[in-house]
């Protein structure tokens, strides 16, 4: 018997985003570089630095024990996991790692771990214990995942119930016993989406949790996940630099931002990670006079904005990958521009993340093919919230004429400045190479 109606909307998203989402930065620590010593201890002494930059949740690159078997480079992958419920000793034990936790909580940040559910190394104990977990090659032998080079690890099968159930149960123990806050989830894609919507409906019964897809679909966001990486945002973007592409490129991506995706989601918005930062034999492409723009863009567009280990110290430099590095960390005018950027986006409503956000509204001109405006503007409160931004993404000056756009009647300053912005229609600004504008009410 039918109990709905078929014609009324299902909701988009069924899940909850914690409170303490709503206007979240993420920061990405790479413990191996991260510090001289490499291990939580050592890393906890940033925490009050991380705090005062405007962070709020930390993500731990995998935390688990590397395997031997295949590995690549000296110290390996941290990606090959051989032991789900232990700690690298590289990086300390599991009380250090709760210490870092409850220190991270008592500054009012949060932690997520990475996850690696899709594969493992080839000496994790699983392929022993239970080899029926993995799935194989035409041959019948245990396989890496399919096309890439990733030969220091293979591939799990999630077709196996008792897989889901082991790897579920592993998820919820670092929730339970080291009071973690959530995951980011390595190459989620490649793992069933209804695994994961299984896994957060577990976690949750431990504590409220906030979920990171690897991955670029609409679909994780439904009961999963809370966010999805913007992969095709930072591509454009790169583009764009390279001059292989202009600012059309860029507003297909945030046309299917506004209409293929849920409406209460987050997208996570970076200019570097370790993706992008450190694999061994690929080149790092810069973003070059861009990067502040790009930088600022990544704030202030709709999404939740990332920063890798050593943005704010200017790391113009690649991390090597399967071995120990280190960032030298240094005053630098990143971290100052990250720092305010990060209290726009807490003073500002309508910068906050998912719904709690603005809407980003195309504010159209006349240098279209150089320069993307908008607005994002919250209506019905007392303050009236709202946010103009306009940036030349092109290597030459130019003035622009703004056309009409929303909450146009309101005076905007600029933030850092308090000089007035002109966001009116028929407004005229002059933007240099590479330049923005940001204005706030």
């Amino acid at each position: 018997m039918q109990t709905s109606d078929p014609y009324t909307p299902a909701p988009d998203v069924r899940l909850s985003h914690p409170e303490w989402t709503r206007d979240a930065v993420i920061y990405q620590i790479n413990q191996r570089h991260f510090t001289a010593e490499g291990t939580f201890a050592a890393a906890e002494a940033h925490l009050p630095r991380l705090k005062e930059l405007g962070v709020d949740i930390l993500w731990l690159m995998p935390v688990t024990p590397i395997g031997e078997l295949n590995r690549k480079g000296v110290l390996g992958s941290p990606y090959a996991v051989k032991d789900y419920l232990a700690v690298n000793p590289e990086f300390g034990t599991l009380e250090d790692l709760r210490h870092f936790v409850a220190a991270a909580h008592e500054l009012g940040m949060k932690v997520i771990l990475d996850w690696v559910a899709n594969h493992t190394a080839w000496d994790n104990h699983l392929a022993t214990e239970h080899p029926e977990w993995y799935a194989r090659d035409y041959k019948g032998d245990f396989r890496p995942t399919p096309w890439w080079d990733w030969d220091d690890v293979i591939d799990l099968d999630y077709d196996q119930p008792g897989l889901r159930r082991y790897m579920t149960e592993a998820m919820t123990y670092w929730v339970r016993e080291a009071d973690v806050d959530g995951y980011r989830c390595d190459v989620a894609g490649y793992v069933p989406t209804d695994f994961w919507e299984h896994a957060r409906t577990e976690l949750e019964k431990v504590k409220p949790v906030f979920l990171l897809a690897e991955w670029e679909a609409r679909d994780l966001h439904v009961a999963a996940f809370d966010a999805t990486y913007a992969w095709s945002w930072n591509d454009t973007l790169h583009k764009i630099a390279q001059g292989k592409a202009d600012t059309e490129a860029l507003k297909v991506y945030y046309a299917w931002n506004e209409r293929a995706y849920p409406r209460d989601i987050m997208r996570m918005l970076f200019v570097s990670n370790h993706d992008h930062n450190a694999w061994d034999g690929t080149e790092y492409e810069q973003f070059g006079e861009m990067r502040e723009a790009a930088i600022v863009l990544s704030v202030v567009s709709e999404g939740i904005p990332l920063i890798y280990s050593g943005q704010e110290a200017g790391n113009d430099r690649r991390l090597v990958f399967f071995d120990k590095d280190r960032i030298e960390w240094r005053q630098d005018p990143q971290g100052e521009l990250y720092r305010s950027l990060f209290a726009l986006k807490k003073a500002h409503p309508a910068l906050w993340n998912a719904a709690w956000g603005a809407r980003m509204v195309r504010v159209p001109n006349d240098v279209e093919s150089r320069v993307i405006s908008f607005v994002r503007a919250h209506d019905g409160d007392e303050s009236e919230d709202a946010v103009f931004g306009a940036f030349n993404l092109s290597g030459q000056e130019v003035t622009v004429t703004l056309a009409g756009g929303p909450a146009q009647d309101r005076a905007y300053t600029d933030p850092w400045s308090g000089a007035p912005v002109d966001y009116r229609e028929g407004a005229t600004l002059a933007l240099p190479a590479w330049g923005y504008v940001v204005a706030t009410t």
